[in-house]
């Protein structure tokens, strides 16, 4: 049985899915046992599925990964979504702060931060990966921690200071490791 799933990129990332001499898009095929079709001038891609997949969710995984590489991520991060436990999530900025250039602008540069400290602290604190990338902000990382950063630039996007999304990530660190400290507790 054959199937197919069908997406578009920005066109300048279609170099980097397919990777010097091809290696990202082989990399990719031999990983998820899939084929992909790219078609450079569209930035569209054709994910086919033939052969019976050990794991029934790597289409939709595949295309995950390569939506992450459409958003800005290096192709290494990306492939961490073939992991059950990683998740992406895209934000789309025109829906907190409108179209205008400049606020797009200056709302990315609230969430990246002087010499990129912000982007860091959540990068840190959250446990998780960023790509500010167009009108998008994505992250990838688990659940937990994907809502965690989320909830800190959405804080950024509705005006809050960066002092107090500073002292939000810091709890919500201390909030994880003590869970997993009960949770060890417990399992002994």
């Amino acid at each position: 049985m054959t199937s197919a799933d069908y997406l578009k990129i920005p066109k300048d990332r279609v170099g980097v899915l397919i990777g010097k001499n091809g290696e990202t898009k082989e990399l990719i095929e031999r990983l998820t046992q899939l084929t992909l079709e790219i078609d450079s001038e569209a930035g569209s891609i054709v994910i086919n599925s033939t052969a019976e997949l050990e794991d029934p969710l790597l289409p939709w995984k595949t295309k995950n990964l390569i939506t992450a590489i459409g958003r800005g991520f290096n192709p290494k991060i990306a492939i961490k979504l073939l992991d059950d436990d990683t998740v992406l999530e895209v934000i789309k900025l025109t829906e907190y702060v409108g179209k205008s250039k400049k606020a797009l602008s200056r709302y990315k540069g609230r969430i990246i931060g002087r010499e990129g400290i912000t982007r860091q602290i959540i990068l840190e604190m959250a446990s998780v990966d960023m790509s500010v990338y167009g009108k998008t902000v994505s992250l990838i990382g688990d659940f937990e921690n994907i809502l965690i950063a989320k909830e800190a630039i959405e804080m950024i996007l509705n005006g809050a200071r960066h002092k107090s999304v500073y002292a939000f990530l810091e709890r919500k660190k201390q909030d994880l490791k003590m869970n997993q400290f009960q949770e060890t507790i417990t399992l002994k």
